[in-house]
């Protein structure tokens, strides 16, 4: 497995990777597969922090991060995700992989945290927090424990306060 930055002839695959790992009915397109594509339009994906995961030469996972905004300081974070693994892939350390290599990535680009909401007991493996603990608001309170942060090198405990999104996240 190899993972890299995306490039513009994967942005077909990545669509379908997201359709597939979160199709819950036939036929219906996932909000997550047009997201990433409306974040890439409107600038607000991260480039280098797009990542593809590759098995034999094929898009098989991707995860990226969007511009956000934690506060009153507008760099000190990101917001991860989508995350996804097309489902023949799934359980064999495609998605771990990525979720290692974007921390290191936002990590080593300066950002303080990152930021997601999704399931607990999968992400905490990556050492991220309940966002409230570090004093981080959620856009929706009743997003709770689900709504998780993880520092990294540049962190301060002065970021902290409203977490918002890309303007994207707000159409789904």
């Amino acid at each position: 497995m190899l993972i890299r930055r995306e490039t513009p002839a994967d942005r077909t695959a990545i669509h379908a990777v997201h359709s597939a790992a979160f199709r819950r009915e036939e036929g219906v397109t996932p909000v997550e597969a047009p997201l990433v594509d409306e974040l890439r339009a409107e600038g607000d994906l991260i480039g280098a922090l797009s990542l593809v995961a590759l098995h034999e030469g094929d898009v098989v996972g991707h995860v990226c991060c969007s511009r956000a905004r934690v506060g009153d300081d507008p760099g000190a974070a990101v917001g991860l995700g989508p995350l996804g693994v097309l489902p023949a892939h799934q359980a064999s350390g495609v998605g771990s992989a990525l979720m290692h290599a974007v921390v290191g990535a936002a990590d080593a680009l300066g950002y303080g945290l990152v930021v997601l909401l999704g399931e607990p007991a999968y992400y905490s493996r990556f050492g991220f927090v309940t966002a409230s603990d570090l004093s981080i608001t959620a856009p929706e309170p009743r997003w709770g424990r689900y709504f998780q942060a993880r520092t990294l090198s540049a962190y301060q405990p002065t970021q902290a306060g409203a977490f918002e999104y890309a303007p994207a996240f707000s159409r789904i």
